[in-house]
């Protein structure tokens, strides 16, 4: 017989190794009971939102392809921000779709016209914005650099022409390296009657 098949035998603990049943102190198997029982059920609850997200997209999709076909046309494609209404206003569904950017190596020649610039400018004026490019160049635990933070530089308002040109490095430099769907659920709620998103996280029940 396969002990490892067997949880009424034996059981694995944390180092690996197989620790027979009647050795265990009752309210670490009770315990032992409850996480694996709830994971279980955690597990299942996700395969099933991962099914019904998948039943909604396709739905949606074939709702915009209709809707276009009445005017004799063909829905656009996967990209582009979506929002659905009830007829009553009291329901919302929104898509949205958001591309995931990376920088080429362009990236570092911008950093390199960048620094330039601080170099060239006085002292007094290059602190606060050297302080602020060393915050958007800054890599995170995985080693990538945050894209939001990178491209916020093109807000300031510097038009020294080496820095404009170290803005369009920037901009040059990102690839489109995937996109991913949202689906985000509303209903009206409250006095106010404002659009309350229906949490699925469940932390946020």
């Amino acid at each position: 017989m396969n002990t490892e098949q067997n949880p009424d035998q034996f059981r694995r603990n944390a180092k690996g190794h197989l620790v027979p049943v009647d050795k265990i102190n009752d309210i670490d198997r009770l315990r032992d009971d409850l996480v694996l029982d709830v994971i279980r059920k955690v597990t299942a609850l996700q395969e099933e939102m991962s099914r019904v997200k998948a039943d909604i997209a396709a739905e949606v999709e074939a709702f915009l392809a209709l809707s276009a076909s009445e005017y004799g046309t063909e829905y656009g494609g996967k990209k582009g921000n979506v929002t659905l209404s009830s007829f009553d206003g009291q329901h919302r569904i929104k898509r949205a779709v958001a591309d995931h950017l990376a920088f080429d190596e362009r990236l570092q020649v911008a950093k390199e016209l960048i620094d330039q610039c601080i170099h060239e400018w006085t002292a007094g004026s290059s602190s606060e914005v050297q302080a602020l490019v060393e915050h958007a160049f800054q890599t995170d635990k995985e080693g990538k650099i945050s894209t939001a933070r990178v491209l916020g530089l093109r807000s300031l308002k510097i038009k020294d022409e080496k820095w404009q040109s170290a803005m369009q490095a920037i901009m040059d430099s990102i690839q489109v390296t995937g996109s991913k769907s949202y689906l985000r659920f509303y209903e009206r709620q409250g006095e106010d009657g404002a659009y309350r998103q229906i949490p699925l996280d469940v932390a946020a029940l």
